[in-house]
C-alpha cells in the first residue's frame, strides 16, 4: 500500500449517508421559527422573575426594607430609597415588557439591577444573572417583536427586527 493512499473508512460519511441533507433540510425548518415568538417568550419570562420579585417586595414592605438593611446593602443610597426604586423597576418595566411597550428603554433598568445585584449582592448567583441580561440584551438589542405595543403604535417597525 502507498503512504498516499487513503485509509479505508471505519464506515459511511456523512456525506454518503445523505445525513447532511436531512441536517440541512432540519436546519432550514428551524429557521423559519418566527423571531417574533421568541421576542414574545423572552419578555413574558423575563418580565415574569421580575415582576414576582416585585409583588414580593410589595406585599411584605417591613420585610423588604429589612432586607435592603441588612442583606442588600447598597453604597450611598439608604434602604428605603433602595427599596421603592427597586420595587418600582420591577413591577413598572416587568409590566412594559408583558405589554411590549417602550420595551428597549424598560430593559434598561433590569439591566442595571442585575449588574448591582451581581457586582454587589449575589455574585455568585451569576448563572441566573447571565441568563436574563442575555434574555434583556436580546430584547434590547433586537425588540419587542411583532406582538407588542410598541409595534402597534408604531414605536417599532418591522424593519427594526433583524435576525
Amino acid at each position: 500500500m502507498h503512504a498516499n493512499a487513503a485509509a479505508p473508512s471505519a464506515g459511511p460519511s456523512i456525506r454518503d449517508s445523505g445525513l447532511r441533507g436531512h441536517l440541512t433540510s432540519i436546519t432550514s425548518l428551524l429557521r423559519r421559527f418566527p423571531l417574533s415568538i421568541h421576542q414574545l417568550l423572552f419578555r413574558l419570562a423575563v418580565a415574569g422573575v421580575f415582576f414576582r420579585a416585585g409583588l414580593q417586595k410589595a406585599r411584605g414592605w417591613e420585610t423588604t426594607i429589612a432586607l435592603f438593611s441588612d442583606e442588600y446593602k447598597l453604597p450611598g443610597f439608604p434602604p428605603e430609597i433602595a427599596a421603592v426604586m427597586a420595587t418600582c423597576f420591577e413591577l413598572g418595566c416587568s409590566t412594559l415588557l408583558i405589554l411590549g411597550l417602550a420595551s428597549r428603554l424598560a430593559t434598561l433598568p433590569l439591566l442595571g439591577m442585575i449588574m448591582i445585584i451581581q457586582l454587589l449582592v449575589y455574585p455568585q448567583a451569576w448563572p441566573e444573572h447571565l441568563m436574563w441580561g442575555s434574555i434583556l440584551i436580546f430584547l434590547l438589542t433586537r425588540g419587542p417583536g411583532a406582538f407588542s405595543l410598541d409595534r402597534l403604535i408604531g414605536l417599532e417597525s418591522s424593519d427594526s427586527v433583524s435576525s
